[in-house]
């Protein structure tokens, strides 16, 4: 008996492609909506390495053309910052 592999399109957080295409057939067919069901392009690489193939996916189960769906939006990482580099900013002062 051969051990079935998964096809992992999003390696940060562990999302295969069986799992995007249970939830493409249960309705949630946009980028954005299977980011928010699934994490997948919410990794350390914030999608560059899975956007392109989930749209694919997407624009294949759906029978369009990959042009008409849209990619997820994009949001850079939040970084912590101290409050006196940004209250020395406010008084015109050279941060850091």
């Amino acid at each position: 008996m051969a051990v079935e592999e998964k096809v992992y399109i999003c390696r940060c957080e562990e999302v295969t492609l069986d799992e995007v295409r249970e939830w493409i057939s249960r309705g949630y067919d946009t980028p954005e909506e299977l980011k928010r069901v699934t994490r997948i392009g919410m990794g350390p690489c914030q999608g560059r390495g899975c956007t392109d193939i989930l749209v694919r996916e997407i624009a294949r189960m759906r029978g369009i053309p990959v042009s008409e769906v849209k990619p997820p939006s994009f949001r850079p990482p939040a970084k912590p910052v101290k409050l006196g580099i940004l209250a020395e900013a406010a008084k015109g002062g050279n941060a850091r």
